[in-house]
């Protein structure tokens, strides 16, 4: 299905993201071009906890979200009276800091009358290619990879999606963080491993590379995790030396292996010579290097967003709900914060 975009000239988003530990708001235009986009993050307060605190994270989002979005206007030079929608994150992610994004963009709405738009998290991510690869457009596949969701996924158009695999455990990202607590990094996980790699041997110790049976495309690391956690325990009991490094870079290759090996299935089966990372893990310098070898050698255009469009912000909820928009979507106050949100479900 092709979008009558042409007829939407200059669609003017307010958007807003809260599904985890970011309070971020941003305006953008015809679902590519950012006019301003705030993120307050709270990276440092949940470092103290080794981890997010949802309650806390609900709390700060609280105290920030007015302030973020009255920010995001201000950096645009735009007025309320200016958006042609108020869009917002209503799922997956925390429940308390959805609601927290969600009753504050059903206010914006019912208080000026502008349209409201629920965007799904991993469509978001999806999008936030669209941002600085002007040029890609539908069909391609996107491996989503960050702290909550590992997806294969077939883009067939804007808004329609076929999963071709997830995790049967945990994520990408909830792997990187649980391993580098083990080994004393602490959080967030995914930068600190990939910091601390580039000075270890990859090559240093065999880490398994699971596959699930029977379906091709699924991620699975918990085995990967249990590998790691039991060696650094053989270690311990051994007496021997732990190289931080060294786990960190061998943990590393292990994910980054079986994230492209699945991925270029992938493109391959499908038939499609474009090829896009989203999420967080995808700003993971290893694996971007990789991918960007591995298409590279089978002439497919490789796509990635910059680093922080990875990350959770609210610029990629505009680049979403603009294709929202111009499919008809619009959401009722009755939108609620779904938790455990499904890609391809609609509220």
């Amino acid at each position: 299905m092709q979008l009558e975009m042409d007829n939407e000239e200059n669609v003017t988003i307010l958007a807003i993201e809260s599904s985890c530990d970011e309070t971020a708001a941003s305006v953008v235009r015809n679902g590519r071009d950012v006019l301003s986009n705030i993120i307050s993050s709270q990276i440092d307060l949940h470092t103290l906890y080794g981890g997010v605190v949802p309650e806390i994270a609900s709390r700060k989002h609280i105290e920030r979200i007015n302030q973020v979005i009255a920010e995001a206007l201000r950096s645009a030079d735009k007025r309320l009276e200016e958006m042609d929608a108020v869009a917002v994150t209503y799922g997956p992610g925390l429940v308390g800091a959805l609601l927290v994004g969600v009753s504050a963009a059903k206010a914006i709405s019912f208080a000026s009358g502008i349209p409201l738009i629920g965007v799904h998290h991993i469509e978001g991510h999806i999008s936030a290619n669209y941002i600085e690869n002007k040029e890609l457009e539908p069909p391609f596949v996107c491996l989503v990879v960050s702290g909550g969701h590992s997806h294969l996924v077939v883009v067939r158009d804007y808004g329609e999606y076929e999963i071709l695999g997830r995790t049967r455990d945990d994520a990408a990202g909830e792997a990187f963080d649980k391993v580098a607590r083990a080994i004393g990094l602490g959080y967030p996980g995914g930068p600190k491993i990939d910091k601390v790699s580039k000075e270890g041997n990859p090559e240093a110790i065999r880490f398994p590379r699971a596959k699930v049976e029977g379906s091709v495309y699924d991620f699975s690391f918990s085995g990967l995790k249990s590998a790691v956690l039991n060696y650094l325990n053989s270690c311990e009991m051994k007496g021997m030396e732990i190289c931080q490094a060294d786990v960190a870079a061998s943990f590393q290759k292990a994910v980054v292996d079986v994230l492209v090996e699945h991925s270029m299935q992938a493109v391959e089966a499908c038939g499609l010579r474009k090829f896009a990372i989203a999420g967080g893990v995808a700003s993971n310098s290893a694996l971007r290097s990789a991918l960007q070898k591995a298409c590279a050698d089978k002439k497919i255009a490789f796509y990635h967003p910059s680093p922080v469009m990875c990350t959770d912000n609210a610029a990629m909820i505009g680049a979403a709900a603009y294709y929202e928009y111009c499919r008809g979507v619009r959401h009722g106050y009755d939108l609620n914060a779904v938790p455990n949100l499904k890609l391809g479900e609609r509220a």
